[in-house]
């Protein structure tokens, strides 16, 4: 099996799971990265246990890089897929994968000319849980999906939010991609949003958009950074899918460790395993054997589609048909 070498454009926080991924992946090497702080960027490498580069430029020429993972901020994932893309390297690129519609189609015409996979990080659906419902859906054993929730209530520090888009596009992009996968396609989009406390970051921290789909199934999308949810069986982050004949559930609840991570309180297993799945998946699925990813960039048009339409709503107070 031929050893495929990977390297990270950025070295932020998510980098350490897509980090630990390749270097217990068998025929896979993580070679180096490159980060925009230079220092931060060598302590990262030598956590890692590969290289540095010192531009982009000299990372994407590097024969021994087969796929680049771009881990950097959203505003500037377009520009390095299409210099990824033109220098013949797979793509595994951060959600959101751009900031709008038109970036998005650049990059697909991008990777299709030069012949190389991209795949967005729609990490979720790399879950064996979520899986196994796609297959229920699938088969039938569900009947006909009347209602599809998707439900996150965890805190995050007015400091820690400050760094991020409101929670529309932070998590309702997860809550696109996931019922694309397991819903279908959306019709109509309706949304509000709220912003508890703009004291130091004015962007909203809690959202709600309902959505009928084009099969006449029902979804409602829920994001909140503002509280966490301490309740009985609590909805925490919890997607539900309910048909004719039967429902399936999955919960971030059913796996904690009582230790923080990052901006979580307690560590909800599920999210490090779906992102170390994602790399894997990618490197072994998509790169070493050619197969379409679960979600694809025309995928991630679509959640953009609904992300700008759910904006769209808040804006005018509006539902919004999409084509």
């Amino acid at each position: 099996m031929k050893t495929l070498g990977i390297a990270f454009i950025g070295a932020g926080d998510i980098a350490n799971l897509h980090a630990e991924a390749i270097n217990e992946l068998p025929g896979a090497d993580l070679i180096g990265l490159w980060n925009r702080t230079a220092e931060k960027g060598v302590a990262k490498a030598k956590e890692y246990g590969c290289a540095v580069y010192a531009s982009i430029d000299e990372l994407l020429n590097d024969p021994k890089v087969d796929a680049v993972f771009i881990l950097t901020n959203m505003e500037t994932h377009c520009e390095y897929t299409l210099k990824a893309a033109a220098a013949g390297k797979h793509i595994l690129v951060e959600k959101p994968a751009a900031s709008n519609i038109a970036e998005l189609e650049r990059m697909h015409e991008a990777v299709k000319k030069a012949g190389v996979q991209c795949m967005p990080v729609h990490n979720y659906i790399y879950e064996p849980s979520i899986e196994r419902a796609k297959a229920m859906i699938e088969t039938g054993k569900l009947g006909a999906i009347v209602q599809f929730y998707m439900l996150y209530n965890i805190h995050h520090a007015d400091e820690i939010r400050a760094r991020y888009p409101g929670v529309i596009r932070q998590i309702l992009t997860h809550h696109s991609y996931t019922m694309l996968y397991l819903a279908g396609e959306p019709k109509t989009v309706s949304c509000m949003m709220n912003t508890v406390d703009d004291t130091i970051a004015p962007q909203e921290n809690v959202a709600m958009a309902t959505i009928q789909m084009q099969n006449g199934t029902l979804s409602h999308l829920c994001a909140s950074f503002a509280n966490d949810d301490h309740a009985g069986d609590p909805w925490t982050c919890m997607i539900k899918v309910i048909g004719t004949k039967g429902s399936t559930r999955y919960s971030y609840r059913d796996f904690v460790i009582n230790d923080r991570n990052g901006a979580h309180s307690q560590t909800y297993q599920c999210y490090p395993e779906s992102i170390k799945n994602t790399a894997v998946h990618f490197i072994n699925r998509v790169v070493r054997l050619g197969e379409a990813p679960l979600s694809s960039l025309e995928d991630a048009i679509s959640c953009q589609q609904i992300i700008e339409a759910c904006e769209l709503s808040v804006k005018e107070g509006i539902h919004v048909k999409l084509k």
